[in-house]
């Protein structure tokens, strides 16, 4: 029974790693037995004429892992090579709800990465699928240098305006949609 309780009580928690130290740190806390998640991307780079793939971490020097905070496993966690801390609100470790780590591992491709839509190109429609402007049309402007935001110009009856905004929050407008 006490068992059972334990296994209740463990959460998702996200993990500051050391600079560097992602991998490392996952791999000590699974040696742990505990689960992780450390989303991935691959970016394409072209040059020279030849086309490279990079891999990068979605949230460079953070990884997710589930486990017990009230027991022995945050200080196993804190104390974990590779590991800087758990993140908090003062004392308190933040446990990440379920539904936000499933929303995220289910953009996972079968390569194991977080699937990006690149096709989002300067002068196609977007609609915004979530946030404060959620349901807004606009044109994509232009793709800021990290290439994870876009400049995405905003018109209603009532407001023109230009925003930066994640590409993820954006879904292009196909025609006859």
């Amino acid at each position: 029974m006490s068992e059972l309780m334990t296994t209740e009580e463990r959460n998702w928690y996200a993990v500051y790693t050391k600079p560097r130290e992602e991998e490392r740190a996952e791999s000590n806390l699974r040696a742990w037995g505990m689960k992780t998640f450390m989303p991935r991307i691959k970016e394409q780079r072209s040059g020279n004429g030849a086309s490279k793939g990079t891999v990068k971490y979605l949230f460079p020097r953070y990884l997710f892992a589930h486990f017990n905070s009230n027991s022995g496993e945050l200080h196993k966690v804190i104390y974990t090579r590779g590991v800087c801390n758990v993140v908090r609100f003062g004392d308190i470790p933040c446990p990440i709800d379920d539904f936000i780590i499933e929303t995220i591992m289910s953009q996972v491709g079968r390569e194991g990465f977080i699937t990006i839509d690149d096709s989002i190109r300067r002068g196609d429609q977007v609609r915004i699928t979530d946030g404060p402007f959620r349901e807004l049309v606009g044109t994509v402007d232009s793709e800021m240098s990290d290439h994870d935001r876009l400049v995405v110009l905003l018109s209603s009856v009532s407001y023109q305006g230009r925003i930066m905004i994640e590409r993820a929050l954006v879904r292009k407008i196909t025609r006859g949609h």
